[in-house]
């Protein structure tokens, strides 16, 4: 046993948010969501979810892999804000990302409630998606 082991059986996990004995709302390995969390937890938990859905996306979507690198960010990145249901809905631009077509997967992209509702991340992510560059 070590420290970790030994918080772990004592705090018990919980993934959904409780209110523990102090009636503060707390999560995972006894986290006082009160407390806040530094810079650095934030890029830990960021970094983690972000693998997740990496997978997930590896797991749903056959042809996740064909693009480059920061075609497949754009879609974890969607994935990120809509969740993977959320992106799944986009059947006519993932079926253009599967056709290797980026030009209509992008205008796609832009021709939907999600662009409206975020307009600076939609036209930065179907740029991306257009050129296969960072933007």
């Amino acid at each position: 046993m070590d420290l970790i082991s030994q918080l772990k059986v004592h705090e018990g996990f919980r993934s959904q948010m409780y209110k523990c004995t102090k009636d503060k709302w707390t999560i995972g390995y006894g986290f006082n969501l009160e407390s806040g969390i530094t810079k650095e937890e934030a890029a830990l938990l960021l970094q983690c979810r972000v693998k997740r859905i990496s997978h997930q996306l590896s797991n749903e979507l056959p042809y996740f892999a064909l693009p480059n690198e920061q075609r497949q960010a754009v879609l974890v990145n969607m994935a990120f804000n809509l969740g993977v249901t959320g992106l799944m809905n986009f059947k006519k631009t993932l079926s253009y990302v599967e056709a290797g077509d980026y030009e209509q997967a992008a205008i796609e992209m832009m021709d939907s409630r999600w662009a409206k509702q975020v307009p600076n991340r939609a036209q930065e992510l179907s740029n991306q998606m257009y050129t296969g560059m960072w933007h």
